[in-house]
């Protein structure tokens, strides 16, 4: 055989590095595209770890603004009605920043805002119910669950069996099962981890679609507030609000993880608000 090559075969090198250099330059072009995509994708702040370490009462953080609370008896309305969704604005400027969904913060506001009217001297803001939701949820995500528009979690969410194991009380069954799924021992049930005995006392259908559901954080946020109020006095009061943490969860521990997550949602929204305030026009 020949060792000089044709002058087809050259023709068919030249044209197969020409090939591999236009993938060479397409491929570079997609990873960089992807890695610029990448780049202006919004990240939710996630809040530092450990959070300042904060002192009762919680910031309060930026007022809901005024909702319709609908009256006790109102009657039976689509998910997709809730009245939570009258803070959809409120709840869309913070959600990401504060890393909250916006459904949960909806529950929470909307909560605070209804007991505004029944129990006014409470007291009670959203960020303790946010608080209160970090700590025993990540607001409805844990496990790995999402929480839906309708503020649902994705996957029911089970505290641990209360069978008595170092650390935990016992308390035998209650309900046969029909909250927690377990027949043996009682299990806290929801986005904010209510046992059975105490659901049973404070339920209530927060968002009118016909039942009282635990796993539902509109629910489960305005039962929580209920129990907090009748728990103790102001909690604007330093006393009265570990007072009211103490008796939703005998632990002092609990109570600060609560507080520092609380008073950092307020502190956040404040800045978050002034700094959409102070954003110059025309500035997208």
């Amino acid at each position: 055989m020949s060792s000089q090559s044709s002058p087809v075969r050259t023709w068919s090198l030249r044209v197969l590095g020409a090939a591999i250099m236009v993938v060479l330059v397409l491929l570079s072009w997609v990873v960089l595209r992807r890695l610029d995509d990448h780049q202006q994708q919004p990240t939710p702040s996630i809040p530092p770890d450990p959070l300042p370490v904060a002192s009762a009462p919680p910031d309060p953080g930026v007022e809901p603004p005024a909702v319709h609370v609908l009256p006790a008896d109102a009657p039976p309305r689509p998910p997709e009605d809730r009245p939570q969704g009258q803070l959809t604005g409120w709840s869309r400027s913070m959600s990401d920043e504060l890393n909250i969904p916006e459904a949960a913060l909806e529950a929470y506001g909307y909560a605070a805002s209804v007991l505004e009217v029944t129990e006014p001297t409470c007291g009670l803001t959203w960020t303790v119910l946010a608080g209160i939701g970090a700590v025993e949820s990540g607001h409805g995500r844990y496990g790995g669950a999402d929480l839906d528009e309708t503020g649902r979690p994705s996957t029911p969410i089970r505290g641990m069996p209360l069978d008595g194991r170092e650390g935990i009380k016992t308390i035998h069954d209650t309900d046969d099962g029909v909250l927690d799924g377990d027949e043996v021992y009682d299990r806290a049930v929801g986005p904010l981890q209510f046992i059975p005995t105490t659901w049973n006392r404070w339920a209530v259908d927060a968002d009118a679609d016909g039942a009282a559901d635990p796993d539902d954080i509109d629910d489960a946020a305005l039962a929580a507030g209920n129990y907090l109020c009748d728990s103790a006095g102001d909690l604007r009061e330093p006393q009265q609000y570990w007072k009211a943490l103490l008796e939703y969860n005998a632990s002092e521990e609990y109570g600060q993880q609560v507080l520092n997550h609380a008073d950092y949602y307020g502190g956040r929204s404040h800045r978050l608000i002034g700094a959409e305030r102070s954003r110059p026009l025309g500035n997208d």
